[in-house]
């Protein structure tokens, strides 16, 4: 029998050295994409799927983003008070039930695998989603739902996959593939940034991931990887032949919001998105064709 998929894992704790410095004060998740932080547009997709607990893995100066889920008694107040109701209704959607939502620290910047185990106690024996919040995907089903609905089939683990330039394969962990029915590839294998030369295909994973908690037993012995970090690719490596473990090629565009121009090219797709701003978006465009 599969497990139902309830739980999520949001990794928050990086410093966003990459937008500094905006993100001196202010985490990175909480970079606003049109009029919604990037935290935001992560949980919405994981309840989309069918989620309904939540563990961000925080570190130091990150307090808004568990904030931004809870209940602003004063600004709703003044909202009702001036008959915002669409407002006061955008705020109210954004919040989570209480205990929906938990933190963990994670006090050393180790490596995603680490961040992942940093959350083993709300893991426990669950299946469970990962999220990485700089990964934005605009598709017309959530990114997230279409990985819940092939777990639902196959049981096991099953990522998000996207083919990526041969030359970038240092940048990725990469698939080493079987069976492929042009949307589910089976796993044979993960190597985590290899060189071109010996990638073994250039299917490459994005920050969106359904795992067995077995996971966290590899990821228990610290053991070091690329750049001297525990990887969460080493540890799902070790799953293969053990569980069921597939790539899924998802429909959507995935934008890189942990780099600039990734980041402002997701501004201007989202943007063109919503009815009420697409003409005036594309009108100004044109100024800078």
């Amino acid at each position: 029998m599969i497990k139902p998929l309830r739980k999520a894992v949001l990794p928050v704790a990086g410093l966003g050295t990459r937008f500094l410095p905006a993100t001196k004060a202010m985490a990175k998740e909480m970079l606003p994409v049109v009029d919604k932080p990037l935290i935001q547009y992560a949980v919405d997709e994981a309840r989309a799927a069918g989620i309904e607990q939540f563990c961000l893995v925080t570190g130091r100066g990150k307090t808004a983003i568990v904030e931004h889920f809870d209940i602003a008694y004063e600004l709703e107040a003044t909202l009702r008070a001036r008959g915002k109701d669409a407002e006061l209704k955008m705020l109210r959607d954004a919040q989570l039930p209480p205990g929906a939502v938990v933190t963990v620290r994670q006090q050393e910047p180790l490596g995603l695998g680490h961040a992942i185990w940093c959350a083993r106690a709300f893991i426990d024996d669950d299946p469970f989603a990962i999220l990485l919040p700089d990964d934005l995907v605009l598709s017309e089903t959530p990114c997230t739902k279409q990985l819940a609905d092939a777990y639902a089939q196959t049981g096991g683990c099953v990522v998000a996959v996207t083919e990526v330039p041969r030359e970038q394969t240092n940048r990725y962990g990469i698939l080493d593939i079987g069976k492929d029915d042009g949307r589910l590839v089976e796993v044979k294998g993960l190597v985590e940034k290899p060189k071109p030369e010996d990638a073994p295909s250039n299917l490459s994973i994005i920050g969106r991931y359904v795992l067995v908690p077995k996971v966290v037993e590899y990821l228990s012995r610290m053991e070091r990887g690329a750049g001297n970090e525990v990887q969460l690719t080493d540890a799902m490596a070790k799953l293969i032949g053990q569980v069921p473990f597939h790539g899924l090629r998802y429909e959507g565009r995935r934008f890189d919001c942990g780099d600039k121009v990734g980041f402002l090219e997701a501004q201007i797709a989202f943007a063109l998105k919503r009815p009420e701003m697409a003409p005036a978006v594309r009108a100004f465009l044109k100024t800078y064709a």
